[in-house]
């Protein structure tokens, strides 16, 4: 199943759906997403129905109780930053501001300088704390504030700094989330280009580590970590600047497009 979130035309309140071909088909049954993964079995969708061109798709899970984003899981993006692949998880959070719609926009702070993109496997978490789904996410990051704090709670989480979607494929539906084609595009040129097979620590693997301390809720989020490619690696380093478009595709998951405001 593909689960979505969306606007449709003469509705005021998100609806929950199910995406089916080019139509979305709201639930009954459940109001949020979150409902439908905590549900852990599969929900129908028996609602109305919309083209999908004709709706505004929200971030699947508006409001997740917690983003965990894990960093230099892929060994040639440890390279290019000059750092050594590590040999435990590094989890940092991402607060609930930085969600935005997979069409964004996203919005650089005036603090900051270094805006970079990093296109990226997300994990989404069902009952019980299982793997509920997948979906594709930009975990968007101020370079300069990273390298100068030691926490990257700013760096990592500043408002509109998570836009994601286009809609949870729930895990019964990729059945090999370890090899799968993610690429990255900035204003139409290739970025990144890698495989998830090309993760150090894999889906469960990153569920695991975090499960030994915190307590994962249905439509909590995990950011498993992006390729080689980012801005800040290139030569010379090329940052976003407003009006840049990021359009992030992950094999099996769908696309998101978001323009810097």
């Amino acid at each position: 199943m593909r689960l979505a979130t969306f606007l449709a035309p003469g509705r005021e309140h998100p609806i929950a759906g199910e995406v089916r071909g080019d139509h979305v088909v709201a639930f009954s049954e459940h109001s949020t997403i979150r409902e439908v993964l905590a549900a852990g079995r599969a929900a129908t969708a028996d609602g109305d129905s919309w083209p999908l061109a004709q709706v505004s798709l929200l971030a699947p899970v508006p409001d997740p109780g917690a983003i965990y984003g894990i960093g230099l899981n892929y060994a040639k993006h440890a390279a290019e930053t000059g750092g050594e692949p590590p040999e435990r998880p590094i989890v940092f959070v991402k607060v609930r501001g930085t969600v935005a719609a997979p069409g964004g926009p996203i919005r650089c702070p005036a603090v900051v300088k270094r805006l970079d993109y990093e296109g990226e496997l997300v994990v989404v978490i069902g009952a019980g704390g299982a793997i509920g789904g997948y979906c594709v996410a930009d975990d968007v990051s101020a370079r300069d504030l990273q390298r100068r704090e030691p926490q990257w709670t700013r760096a990592k989480g500043a408002d509109t700094f998570c836009p994601y979607g286009p809609w949870i494929t729930t895990v019964e539906d990729v059945p090999s989330p370890g090899d799968l084609r993610l690429r990255t595009w900035v204003n139409g040129e290739l970025r990144q280009d890698a495989r998830t097979s090309e993760l150090i620590f894999g889906c469960q693997d990153v569920v695991d580590f975090i499960s030994e301390t915190c307590t994962l809720m249905p439509g909590d989020l995990i950011l498993t970590g992006t390729p080689a490619g980012v801005g800040m690696g290139l030569d010379p380093p090329r940052f976003l600047q407003s009006g840049d478009v990021i359009r992030i595709e992950i094999e099996g998951l769908g696309t998101i497009e978001h323009p810097v405001a």
